[in-house]
């Protein structure tokens, strides 16, 4: 198979409001771009400070084996200079530059336009504007070598082997080395001492010019590489007596020397060899995959082929211990019998587990037979091992090898082995993760198979804008009068429609509005966005006609910037004549055309999960992605307490596994059969980005796969999904750098009965940060989301939707892997499962939540109170004094203020949450005695299926909440009318009172010192409540007397 070369090619597009450097307030620019070593430039644009390049520039990556990564490689430099040779300049020619790390390349086919600002060089330098580039790599196939021409005066096969042999033995004294063609030395001699002046260095100013241009950075041309790794010693040409090849084979002991006679000697000149590539960097010492977790003993059994077998058996491998046992699949054919299957059994000293013997035995039957009952005759042999006897292994040494055992006690051969290892390890071999598990259920190799610990990865979700702009051509004749037309969009399950604009006599419809979609990559051709032209009359639609468009060919995008519209040719179809009948045959439909806008925006964040619970902000487009700032390190330990989730047997089991999803990525653990605290005791970890996300951890149940005869519908498809236990989130900003936090957490499910508790949850997160601290304090100073949520925002109506679309279009990605990550449990995790309408929990919750927010200002009222009355004369006094203070000084008003909340912190310090907070937390859901009535109304479903008179009851209800919430809405009104009332001259009397009020203010305030009058006020708001009066103040009473509006509302 031919090989690939991989490219990098940058497009460099323009430049956009550079700096003037020519004196006369332009600049000539020219972009030079330098990767790994080598370096490329664009042409020269003359005097232009919006320079429009053009150019495609490519690169090629260091060979395979030098060990770069196209996504952790060199970076890329674009540099902006002015030519000094069109225009002069006293000053630094440079414009600007960008650096761009090797994590934001794509492939071809994801690139999209970027402006870049331009960066300076140094402190001092001075730069405006940015550059537009595309970054992109292609993998190119390596044309197949030709092979060499041969040589003139080619030499036999067995001359040629004599030659090389003569070659390749010692020289000696009588067969003096034979001197090279006279051809070939003084190219030799060329390559060696010329190849440091192979290419003059020069300078940017002398180098630009018109055309690209293409050099290597100075320091990159010191020699040229030798053809060899190692010194090479030629020689220079010399007389020598031509000898001719021998004619017999070399002798193996080397002849006697001969007389010598004398023969000039060749001068040696030494070649400058080829500089060794320079080895890989030492990786950093990590810490153990599993030290968050407690370490599994397990022992480990890998059967790999067999020999010596009879050549018609069809043979499986049993392996049994400790009362467990495990099959193999049917050997493949071949030199051997092939499994090649490992098998890890829980090994507990305490218990004396698996117990003192490992038996492996060979059987002539389907490995789902039951060989306890089977005949002797179908026995080929076995082995038995002692456990104390395995070796111990651990994961920093190598694999086990494999050895061969004579199987014994077999009546049909004789002389069979079997390929075996045994050892004793850890949940951290290798050779765990596709191990089966004594622990797993064993039902079927595809079960065994499905349970397994697997990483899933979400699909890239881009937000797909179409931009319906306006029609033409699509009605021959007049519509009737109450007709109106509108555009239908599909994409696969996602399908919105514009608004009905009535269908205008001159002219064709216009709407210019957004139609947005969640896509999930990759784009194939089969994936298409229909767009479909209809009529409405009355409460029928009638197509006019549609067109389809190619997500592969659809323009991306990561800014505002508009892209080409195009029109759409609609194509009437069959269907939509035989729908629309005789009813539309006055309007005489046709195609038409469409004038649409489409682009994949990738600035955005397309989330499918809850803002509250988000763990990924980044935008669709990997260019505009950001280094990590750390990574967060799950250990899954194990479950405690778990309710039995259904019946089998006439007893109660759970066959639980746990799922963790932070980011795109996934991980589900092994599914632990038949256990209420199982334990998984896995490691996993994600690279974090922004620390203020959440990690969400939820516990399953795993059903039993249904048999064949059940999948036609006669057993309830709800028996064969996987069903919730609890779900904990874990925000990582409340977590405090590298310090492991491990506890147990509560599994609570609201049910249509109430709270329960299905079990505890044991945890172990680490965060740990791979910069400095500065990077993760510098975050939160950061906009959370990407730049387009704030130059174009989503509509607020159409948020929920796009995240109900992006999480189903996640689970249905994930439902497809193998093994896969159930459809159910994915939407679950996401929040999207049964979306629900309204709950009077929630809203005294959510009202009880805003009230303990809130709850410092009614404490402060309630201290105010409590010093205006006198309650406590030393704080009243005290507070007087502090008036006094304040007043004379009022530059202490506001450092007062940030040292008393600076206080208060520091006196909070001590109560700090030392654990993340429990999820979710019954008091604070107000689930500790819920009422069933609500709970019932919360969990029924849209549209309601319960009965007419409940459905009338909850009316009601809902009809006096909305009662009372009509009445408060309408007092707050009220208040701000009399507020306005003031000045609007409906109360003559009150108005005019409040205008002379207001004059003798002002004139009070300008005679006396705002600071006597804020001292007086004060003085008189806090006097002793014996110079009180318990009726309302005078300007209460006058406020509440000024009219509203509420009198003219019907």
């Amino acid at each position: 198979m031919a090989g690939t070369a991989r490219k990098l090619v940058v497009e460099v597009v323009e430049a956009r409001n550079l700096l003037p450097k020519d004196g006369t307030g332009t600049s000539s620019p020219y972009a030079r771009a330098d990767f790994d070593g080598q370096r490329r430039k664009t042409r020269t644009v003359a005097r232009d400070l919006n320079p429009a390049w053009n150019e495609a520039l490519e690169f090629s990556f260091p060979p395979a084996g030098v060990g770069v990564d196209p996504v952790a490689g060199e970076p890329l430099e674009v540099a902006v200079f002015h030519d000094v040779r069109v225009g002069p300049s006293r000053r630094s020619n440079f414009l600007g530059r960008v650096r761009l790390d090797a994590r934001q390349f794509v492939r071809k086919g994801e690139e999209a336009l970027i402006y870049f600002p331009l960066e300076k060089k140094s402190f001092f330098s001075w730069v405006r504007g940015d550059i537009g580039l595309k970054v992109y790599y292609v993998d190119e196939p390596l044309a197949p070598p030709e092979p060499e021409p041969p040589a003139a005066g080619d030499a036999p096969p067995d001359a040629a082997a004599a030659e090389a042999a003569a070659e390749a033995a010692p020289p000696t004294a009588d067969a003096p080395a034979a001197p090279a063609p006279a051809d070939e030395l003084p190219k030799t001699e060329e390559t060696a001492a010329g190849a440091p002046a192979a290419q003059p260095e020069t300078t940017d100013a002398t180098a630009a010019g018109d055309g690209p241009a293409t050099e290597k950075p100075p320091e990159a041309d010191s020699a040229a590489p030798a053809t060899e790794e190692a010194p090479v010693m030629t020689a220079e040409a010399v007389p020598a007596p031509e000898q001719k090849p021998p004619e017999e084979e070399p002798m193996l002991t080397p002849p006697p020397p001969p007389t010598p006679t004398p023969t000039p000697m060749p001068r040696q000149v030494p070649v400058p060899a080829r500089p060794a590539p320079p080895p890989p960097p030492e990786e950093p010492m990590e810490r153990s995959k599993h030290d968050l977790v407690d370490k599994m003993p397990y022992l480990f059994v890998r059967v790999v082929r067999a020999r010596g077998l009879p050549a018609g058996a069809h043979p499986h491998v049993r392996v049994a211990a400790g009362g467990r046992h495990a099959s193999t699949r049917e050997a493949r054919r071949g030199a051997f019998f092939e499994w090649d299957q490992t098998f890890a059994f829980t090994r507990d000293p305490a218990t004396d587990s698996p117990g003192p013997t490992l038996e492996i035995s060979v059987w002539d039957l389907p490995p789902d037979a039951d060989v306890s009952v089977a005949d002797d005759r179908h026995f080929l042999g076995g082995l038995c091992f002692d456990t104390a006897d395995v070796h111990a292994r651990d994961p920093p040494d190598g694999p086990l090898a494999t050895q061969w055992y004579r199987l014994e006690g077999g009546r049909r051969l004789a002389g069979a082995d079997l390929m075996v290892a045994t050892w004793a390890g850890t949940q951290a071999d290798e050779a765990f993760a596709d191990a089966w598990k004594a622990d797993s259920p064993a039902s079927s190799a595809a079960a065994a198979a499905a349970s397994r610990a697997k990483v899933y990865v979400s699909p890239k979700l881009w937000l797909l804008r179409l931009t319906v702009i306006e029609a033409q051509d699509t009605l021959t004749a007049a519509p009737p009068r109450d007709a109106g037309i509108a555009v239908r969009a599909t994409l696969g399950f996602q399908a919105l429609k514009t608004r009905t604009t009535p269908v205008a006599r001159s002219g064709g419809p216009a709407w210019n509005e957004d139609l947005l979609f969640v896509a999930a990559e990759p784009f194939t051709d089969d994936d298409c966005l229909v767009i479909s032209l209809e009529v409405r009359h009355g409460k029928e639609a009638f197509p006019v006609g549609s067109a389809s468009i190619s997500l592969a060919a659809v323009e991306r995008r990561v800014d505002d910037r508009k892209v080409a519209s195009k029109w759409l040719d609609l194509l009437p179809s069959d269907e939509a004549a035989r729908k629309a009948g005789r009813k539309a045959a006055p309007m005489h439909m046709h195609g038409g055309r469409l004038h649409v806008r489409v682009c994949l925006d990738g600035g955005y964040n397309v989330a499918d999960e809850p803002t509250y619970a988000a763990s990924d902000f980044r935008p669709s487009a990997r260019q505009l992605w950001h280094p990590p700032v750390g990574v967060v390190e799950l250990g899954i330990v194990g479950c405690k307490g778990l309710l039995p989730m259904r019946t089998a047997d006439g007893k109660g089991c759970t066959d639980a596994y746990a799922v963790a999803k932070y980011g795109p990525k996934w991980a589900r653990t092994r599914t632990i059969s038949d256990s209420f605290d199982p334990a998984w005791n896995e490691q996993y970890t994600w690279p974090v980005y922004d620390p203020c996300t959440v990690l969400t951890v939820g516990v399953f149940d795993d059903p039993p796969p249904a048999p064949a005869s059940d999948h036609d519908g006669g057993k309830d498809p709800a028996a064969a999904c996987s069903r919730p236990m609890g779900k904990v989130r874990i925000r990582l900003s409340t977590l405090e750098r590298g310090r492991v936090y491990r506890g147990v957490y509560p599994l609570i499910m609201m049910l249509p009965t109430g709270a329960k508790r299905m079990g505890d949850v044991e945890l172990a997160v680490r965060f740990a940060a791979t910069g400095s601290a500065l990077d993760v304090l510098h975050m939160y100073g950061r906009p959370a989301l990407p730049a387009m949520h704030h130059l174009r925002p989503i509509p607020a109506a159409s948020r929920e939707a796009l995240r109900l679309a992006a999480a189903r279009v996640s689970a249905a990605h994930l439902a497809r892997s193998e093994p896969p990550l159930r459809r159910e449990v994915a939407a679950w995790m996401l929040d999207a499962a049964e979306p629900r309408g309204f709950s009077m929990r929630k809203l005294r919750a959510n009202w009880n939540r805003a009230a303990a927010a809130l709850s410092w200002v009614a404490d402060a009222a309630r201290w105010v109170e409590d010093t205006r009355s006198w309650r406590n004369p030393a704080a009243t006094a005290m507070a007087h004094a502090v008036l006094v203070l304040l007043a004379w000084h009022p530059d202490l008003v506001v450092p007062t203020a940030a040292l008393h909340v600076a206080a208060v912190g520091v006196w909070r310090y001590r109560r700090r949450p030392r654990a993340p907070a429990p999820h979710p937390c019954v008091r604070a859901s107000m689930a500790e005695a819920p009422d069933r009535e609500e709970l019932d109304e919360e969990f029924d479903a849209i549209p309601s299926a319960r009965p007419p008179e409940v459905v009338r009851a909850r009316y009601d209800r809902a009809r006096m909440v909305g009662a009372r919430l009509q009445a408060m809405v309408g007092d707050v009104a009220t208040q701000a009318e009399r507020l306005q009332a003031l000045v609007s001259w409906r109360d003559p009397r009150a108005t005019g009172m409040f205008v002379a009020l207001c004059v003798i203010v002002a004139a009070v305030l300008y005679m006396v010192p705002i600071k006597m009058v804020a001292v007086v006020a004060g003085f008189y708001y806090l006097r002793h409540p014996m110079f009180r009066d318990r009726m309302p103040a005078p300007v209460i009473n006058f406020f509440r007397r000024l009219p509203s509006m509420a009198e003219r509302i019907m």
